[in-house]
């Protein structure tokens, strides 16, 4: 079935656009979730409504181009985001969220899929790529900040990513551990098995060619 994403899906698509997918994954996952909604006309007649409206404020030259790009060179997005005490956020910042960001704070139509970037995970400040027309690229300041706090110095933000790579690096070894061990296993046991597997074959070989002699005696 049909149904227009309500918010970017990873590997399936960006807000906004009509995919085709199976009829129990839309009633059983998106739908519940608020991700898609079912795709009939008159919902996709409104949505490409909005992307025309859009369309029109996206730049149609270089000229424009040019001026959109120093007024985006100018713009400092903010995001206010819910994070925790390392730095990582609940959910991410997407391709997505940048674009309405930029049309809601300077009414400039932008491509998602020229907005050159990962989905952030981390506060922190950001110069995101976009591509606002051919050979036209510019980076926009970008802000991630905690809900209800101040983003912290840079020296703090990277100790707050070490931190976390710390404790998913105290959280690994067991497992590691245990990979070690069964690989361990694997060498010990293989040479023991490829040995007795030789040995066979030449008792077998030697056995063959007692025989042969034997009979050729006769």
């Amino acid at each position: 079935m049909d149904v227009i994403l309500l918010d970017d899906v990873d590997k399936l698509g960006l807000r906004g656009e009509v995919v085709s997918v199976a009829r129990g994954y839309a009633r059983n996952f998106l739908f519940p979730r608020r991700l898609a909604e079912e795709a009939t006309d008159a919902r996709v007649a409104e949505v490409g409504k909005r992307d025309a409206e859009r369309a029109r404020h996206e730049a149609s030259n270089a000229e424009q181009a040019e001026a959109i790009a120093d007024t985006l060179r100018k713009t400092v997005l903010t995001f206010e985001v819910k994070a925790g005490p390392t730095g990582a956020l609940f959910g991410s910042v997407t391709p997505t969220n940048v674009a309405d960001e930029i049309w809601r704070t300077r009414k400039i139509r932008v491509d998602r899929r020229k907005i050159d970037m990962e989905n952030i995970k981390r506060i922190g400040r950001y110069a995101i790529p976009v591509d606002v027309y051919q050979d036209v690229r510019v980076e926009v300041k970008t802000l991630v900040v905690p809900e209800g706090g101040e983003l912290p110095s840079d020296e703090e933000l990277e100790a707050m990513a070490a931190a976390e790579l710390a404790q998913m690096q105290a959280a690994a070894p067991p497992e590691s551990a245990a990979a070690e061990d069964r690989e361990v296993e694997t060498e010990e046991v293989d040479p023991g098995l490829d040995e007795r597997a030789i040995e066979a074959e030449s008792d077998d070989f030697d056995e063959a060619v007692e025989v042969a002699a034997e009979e050729q005696e006769l």
